[in-house]
């Protein structure tokens, strides 16, 4: 970073939520390059209601980013899943690079071990915890260094209670059934409720309220990104599914209850600033990555009675007391930070950890120590709760030689990965052949690939050796 005049551009072209959550890594690179400018390419129709509440940076817009080619950059980020977002990164000059990109033969290659790893869990992030707003910065900011993570969330003094109606996905909300209910049990309690959509889902708030008493705001397809932000913030509280407007209301500092459905992992993605809440499904499948069943399961375990006494309780600017709290069907959580800094969700109804949770713990410890977060200590003290359960020990223990000896037989083949390969164990094994299969992809089958590959996995053997 010899001169300080390279920018240092960050590739984002998804959706607001993803935008928005990218908010935190600017302050972050901020802090890391100093006076180098920070810019971003976004679609304008986000960015343009959005730089009110950015962090400071220049946004060019995504129609126009062939005009930054031929320059030189401190640092790219590709935090982009479209394929021009990649072709843009590898016609790039820059001293560091993150994230997908196209090589000079035109083949994708992956940029940085947390950017692999993410890659790693499409259809595979069952015991993954990172949130993505934190995989979108460690490659190069270190947990320690995060932090200022946005406005510490706020009840405002007020009867009203936004609920947003829409999503991106119709499996990541509730039915039609369940606003109508929740709207007249939110009226009952003495709480005003404000309904909101995107612009193209304006007639869902007039499909709530059909047939009942006018005794809501509808507000759904009226308001602009920067004005949806400014209502939020007085709101006593903000009730959603995983959407961009949750991502931008928890920024904003309105306090949010979201509601946790169909393919979505709150771990991941859900309200990423301290202090916020989330109701998930006391369902196994919960979090996954889709979901082919109908009715969606995950939808019958909310109720709009309970959600509505939950909402009053929340709403008040001092909720008091609310730990022990448990709703019939569901997990009332928390988001807050671990001892490393890192994001995660407390659990509000003291629920005792399940296998599924403690395999999340020691995955996400193991690949903090493969990367250099920590010591194998910490991975160890995760596997010594797993040991306790016998079984799961067992299983896990007997998965992990089998998959050893077919990595083994395979290197020694010479032959590559077919592309399935990595579900051939059981899934609490997946972590390590989704990572590992990538990897190998990545670097063409190399020997350098196998070797890390194959040092990860004496490093998860010798941990979890009786």
């Amino acid at each position: 970073m010899a001169d300080n005049h390279l920018p240092v551009l960050v590739l984002q072209m998804q959706r607001l939520g993803d935008l928005v959550l990218c908010f935190p890594l600017l302050k972050w690179l901020s802090r890391r390059y100093g006076e180098h400018p920070l810019w971003v390419v976004a679609e304008g129709r986000f960015f343009s209601h959005l730089t009110p509440l950015s962090p400071h940076a220049a946004y060019i817009p995504a129609d126009q980013a062939h005009g930054l080619v031929g320059k030189s950059f401190a640092a790219v980020l590709n935090l982009s899943i479209r394929p021009e977002a990649a072709q843009l990164a590898g016609r790039l000059t820059a001293e560091e690079k993150w994230g997908p990109a196209l090589d000079a033969h035109g083949v994708l290659r992956i940029h940085g071990d947390w950017q692999l790893y993410r890659a790693s869990l499409v259809n595979n992030n069952r015991y993954n915890r990172y949130h993505w707003a934190e995989l979108n910065g460690l490659d190069c900011i270190a947990p320690a260094a995060m932090g200022d993570f946005g406005k510490t969330p706020r009840a405002a003094p007020s009867p009203r209670v936004g609920v947003f109606l829409g999503a991106s996905e119709p499996a990541k909300k509730p039915s039609m059934d369940f606003y109508r209910a929740l709207t007249a049990e939110l009226t009952e309690r003495g709480l005003r409720p404000v309904l909101f959509a995107g612009p193209e889902e304006r007639c869902l708030g007039r499909e709530v309220l059909q047939g009942q008493p006018h005794v809501a705001m509808d507000l759904c397809g009226r308001l602009s990104v920067a004005e949806l932000a400014a209502m939020v913030q007085t709101l006593s509280l903000f009730i959603t599914p995983d959407t961009g407007p949750m991502h931008l209301a928890a920024w904003a500092g309105a306090r949010t209850l979201n509601l946790s459905l169909g393919n979505v992992n709150p771990l991941e993605t859900g309200p990423f600033q301290p202090g916020h809440y989330v109701l998930q499904p006391r369902l196994s499948c919960a979090g996954c990555w889709g979901c082919a069943r109908s009715p969606l399961p995950c939808r019958e375990s909310l109720s709009p009675a309970r959600t509505a006494a939950l909402a009053k309780r929340l709403a008040r600017p001092h909720p008091g007391r609310i730990e022990g709290l448990r709703p019939p069907g569901v997990k009332l959580l928390v988001s807050d930070r671990d001892e490393f800094g890192l994001y995660t969700l407390k659990s509000v109804s003291g629920d005792p950890p399940a296998t599924r949770d403690l395999l999340r713990e020691f995955w996400s410890k193991t690949f903090g120590a493969r990367f250099g977060l920590w010591s194998d200590d910490v991975p160890l003290s995760a596997w010594r709760k797993i040991e306790e359960r016998e079984k799961v020990a067992a299983a896990f223990r007997k998965n992990l030689e089998n998959t050893a000896a077919a990595l083994l037989r395979r290197r020694a083949s010479g032959r590559p990965l077919e592309d399935g390969f990595w579900r051939s164990p059981a899934p609490l094994l997946r972590p390590l052949t989704g990572y590992g299969q990538m990897l190998l992809q990545n670097e063409d089958f190399g020997p350098a690939a196998w070797a890390k590959l194959l040092d990860l996995l004496d490093r998860v053997r010798e941990i979890s050796a009786p």
